[in-house]
């Protein structure tokens, strides 16, 4: 064999051992993230803060950034909690949307006093009863990237939050009725 051969072999077995080191350690903040399953977007800077589950944030400018205000309000026909979300500049992205993140488009991560409670795909959401004891609580909620990087401004996510208070059920007006009335029965009426 000769010594070109060599060389040639040689210099071709390190520009794929380079390539494969260079690939391998990226070069920019949002490459060196790859292998954490955040691929790298044009839309903002992944910062290497992360959230409660590991979910790295996205930073973006303010002017660029969505928007969210959280409601709740009790279901007047069961025991439960109706959330409504109200975003600007953000979209809801459909279930088994690419995993790219594009500007102002995701999903929604809602949580309960800090545990994460469901994923939106859109504005409303029901909350039962059974999962909200009696007290205050925090319900929050975050804008994710449908690389399920989370949306943030300034270091912080976009998000917001709001308290929902569980009391004793009071009495009804039925209730202080037949307390103040005489007890009856109708066992053994005639008809």
């Amino acid at each position: 064999m000769s010594w070109t051969r060599v060389f040639l072999t040689a210099l071709a077995a390190c520009a794929l051992f380079g390539a494969l080191l260079v690939g391998a350690t990226g070069c920019g903040s949002d490459e060196a993230r790859e292998g954490d399953g955040v691929k790298p977007s044009p839309v903002g800077k992944v910062l290497e803060d992360t959230d409660e589950e590991g979910r790295h944030y996205r930073e973006i400018d303010k002017k660029d950034a969505p928007k969210v205000a959280i409601e709740i309000q009790p279901d007047g026909d069961s025991d439960g909690w109706d959330v409504r979300l109200t975003v600007h500049d953000f979209r809801f992205s459909p279930a088994g949307a690419g995993k790219t993140a594009e500007p102002g488009r995701g999903h929604a991560l809602l949580r309960l006093d800090g545990r994460p409670l469901s994923f939106l795909r859109g504005p409303t959401h029901h909350i039962a009863g059974s999962l909200v004891p009696r007290g205050t609580h925090q319900v929050s909620v975050r804008l994710h990237a449908d690389d399920d990087t989370v949306w943030a401004v300034d270091g912080e996510p976009v998000g917001s939050t709001a308290d929902i208070t569980v009391s004793d059920p009071g009495p009804t007006d039925t209730d202080t009725e037949s307390a103040s009335a005489p007890a009856t029965s109708d066992r053994g009426a005639h008809k």
